[in-house]
């Protein structure tokens, strides 16, 4: 078992370069002071104290007293931002109720097949042109979906002054990145298929457990675009098509390759490459 583990986490290291941000969130950070006394100069000895005139719990001679960390407490959020400031959670909030009205929610269809599009991000909006040096310029918000009913990309501006929708676009071929609800749909989508059998194998081996949800795993992913003969005619159409690549890793385990399946979101179907 171990040899297939170690030989799965080679695979996606040295072959995608995404085992540092899939796992920087997992690095243990050790806070002033809270080294042990094994660890102290490197030695891996102890007692040291003793023959510099420092007792336990005590700075040796000529050294300052090593202080606690502490953690500042964030500045309180204003419901409303200023200028270039980010968007505010007020904020946020306030721009997707106003862009997602019940015409758009009533005819788009999210990742999961439900009505209303899928919400892919909120992001402060560019000034406009003429606005670039004027201080008093208002704040803009860009709510981005993704429409599963007919892939589009749809992005609406909306005034954050006024509190309205100054401009929608719609957009066919364009892919922004996954929100965590797409992967976490795709990842489901491939542990229902039969060619998800593998995946399941190899979470087994690592945690003597079933595999069936993705609660189970922490997973990154990337969109998968078709080019030309490169990959089997059921997935040409990613790129017009929402399709997913998972990079799955098993929680406080290794990573599992999965890099030769793709999911197709919006045919909701998997396919394996080469």
């Amino acid at each position: 078992m171990r040899k297939i583990v170690r030989r799965h986490l080679g695979k996606v290291v040295a072959g995608t370069g995404i085992a540092v941000a899939g796992t920087a969130l997992m690095v243990a950070v050790t806070l002033p002071g809270s080294a042990g006394a094994d660890e102290s100069g490197g030695t891996g000895k102890a007692g040291n104290t003793a023959s510099t005139g420092g007792g336990a719990g005590q700075p040796a001679q000529g050294q300052a007293a090593v202080q606690p960390g502490v953690v500042e407490q964030a500045p309180a959020e204003g419901e409303k931002g200023k200028g270039r400031d980010p968007l505010t959670d007020g904020e946020m909030a306030r721009v997707e109720r106003i862009a997602l009205n019940r015409q758009l929610f009533n005819s788009g269809e999210n990742v999961a097949g439900e009505r209303g599009p899928q919400r892919i991000g909120v992001d402060l909006a560019d000034p406009e042109a003429a606005e670039v040096d004027d201080p008093n310029a208002p704040r803009r918000a860009e709510v981005s979906y993704y429409d599963y009913r007919d892939d589009t990309l749809v992005t609406r501006t909306v005034n954050l002054d006024t509190g309205k929708v100054e401009r929608t676009d719609t957009q066919h071929g364009v892919q922004p990145p996954l929100s965590r609800a797409e992967s976490v749909e795709a990842t489901r989508l491939l542990i229902a298929d039969p060619l998800g059998a593998g995946l399941k194998a190899d979470y087994k081996d690592a945690t003597s457990t079933e595999l069936t949800s993705p609660d189970q795993l922490l997973v990154t992913s990337m969109v998968y675009r078709a080019v030309p003969g490169a990959q089997p005619a059921v997935l040409d159409s990613c790129g017009d098509h929402r399709c997913v690549r998972i990079f799955p890793k098993v929680k406080n385990g290794p990573w599992i390759d999965a890099r030769s399946l793709v999911v197709d979101l919006s045919a909701r179907k998997v396919a394996r490459l080469g």
